[in-house]
Order: C-alpha cells, then sequence, then structure tokens
C-alpha cells in the first residue's frame, strides 16, 4: 500500500538552498605559502632595526670603579627598567606598522599569512634583542672599568631583564593584524534570495 503524497501548494514558501560547506573547504594554496614566508623574511629581518632603535634610546646604567671594585655609580637609578620599557615601547610601535604593512600588501589574510607574522615578529624581537647587545657598550666590565680609570663613571652593558618583552612584538602584530581584518577585509558577495522567492508573502484566499 503507498503512501499518498500531498501535491505542492503554490503558496508554500520556497525551499531553501543546499548548505555550503564551511570554512573546512578553504584550500591553502602555494601562493599562500609563499606569501606568509615573505612576510616571515621582511619582518624578521626588520629586527636589525629594533636592535639600533634601542641601543641609541635607552637610558644608561652607569658604574664606577675604586680600583678594586665596580659599583653602581646611583643606587636609586630607574635606567635599568627604562631599558625594558624602551625595548617593550618600540616593540610594539614595531609590532603595529609590520601589521600594518602586511595588511596593505595581502587585505586578504589568510592561516600562511598570520604564522607567517607571527614567526618573523618573534624572530625579529630575539635578532633585536642580540643585536642590541652587541652594539651597546662592552660587557666586560673589567676592561671598562680599566679603561675608565678609578672614580670615573663609565657605561654598563645594555639588559633585558624581562625576557617577557620578546612576546610584544608578534603578539601586537598579530591582534593588530586581526583587527585589520576583521574590520577591512574583503567580504564574500551577498548570494540574495533564493530561487522563486518574490519577497512578498502567500495571500491567503478569499
Amino acid at each position: 500500500m503507498t503512501e499518498a503524497v500531498t501535491p505542492p501548494s503554490p503558496y508554500d514558501p520556497p525551499s531553501l538552498p543546499p548548505e555550503k560547506p564551511e570554512a573546512a573547504a578553504v584550500a591553502v594554496t602555494p601562493e599562500d605559502v609563499r606569501d606568509g614566508a615573505a612576510v616571515a623574511l621582511a619582518v624578521g629581518v626588520a629586527g636589525v632595526l629594533l636592535g639600533l632603535l634601542w641601543a641609541w634610546l635607552a637610558p644608561r646604567v652607569q658604574y664606577v670603579s675604586n680600583g678594586e671594585s665596580v659599583f653602581l655609580r646611583n643606587t636609586e637609578s630607574e635606567a635599568r627598567i627604562g631599558s625594558d620599557g624602551t625595548f617593550f615601547l618600540l616593540s610594539a610601535g614595531l609590532g603595529v606598522v609590520s601589521a600594518v604593512g602586511t595588511f596593505l600588501w595581502r587585505r586578504a589574510g589568510g592561516v600562511p599569512l598570520v604564522i607567517g607574522l607571527a614567526v618573523g615578529s618573534l624572530f625579529a624581537a630575539v635578532v633585536g634583542w642580540r643585536f642590541g647587545l652587541w652594539l651597546g657598550p662592552s660587557r666586560d666590565l673589567a676592561a671598562a672599568a680599566a679603561e675608565a680609570g678609578k672614580g670615573v663613571p663609565f657605561d654598563a652593558p645594555l639588559e633585558l631583564l624581562a625576557h617577557g618583552a620578546l612576546l610584544v612584538w608578534p603578539m601586537a602584530a598579530v591582534l593588530v593584524h586581526l583587527a585589520l581584518t576583521a574590520l577591512w577585509s574583503p567580504r564574500d558577495p551577498d548570494p540574495g534570495p533564493p530561487p522563486g522567492w518574490t519577497g512578498h508573502p502567500p495571500q491567503p484566499l478569499s
């Protein structure tokens, strides 16, 4: 015995189109990987600029020697904290600049681009840290004290006491880039109403 089938009514709303697969269907192309690698390389090289600025702008801690030992010239100086603060602010600023530059270069974004930005930014922070230490005053306190002479102040080597500051550049870069992508990235076109939809509800029979 067959089941009765009710014929469709012209007043029934049209059926919705089948749902499209979600983001899992979005494939990563070789061009995306290439762009991510290019961003990582470009941002990583920019770490040299961080080292230059840090060695130039960071406040100096001064030591003095009595001929036998080396002491801080001013034990209440906040120059040590100022050195970390300078590195922090420079890293945050360069993170914003690198995020804006990456977004303007590739507005569509993508996972490889964000990964490249994060990896390149972390590498740049490490490069800037080590390069700044190399550019700064000598780390050999005994030799620096002997060269300066007894009772003559001399600059102490740069130090980064809070190593967590190395994460400032990648965090700032990724957060700013994600915000820019969410606000101004290209949107998918509106698919429009389903086929057969007139925009007016069916009128009841009189």
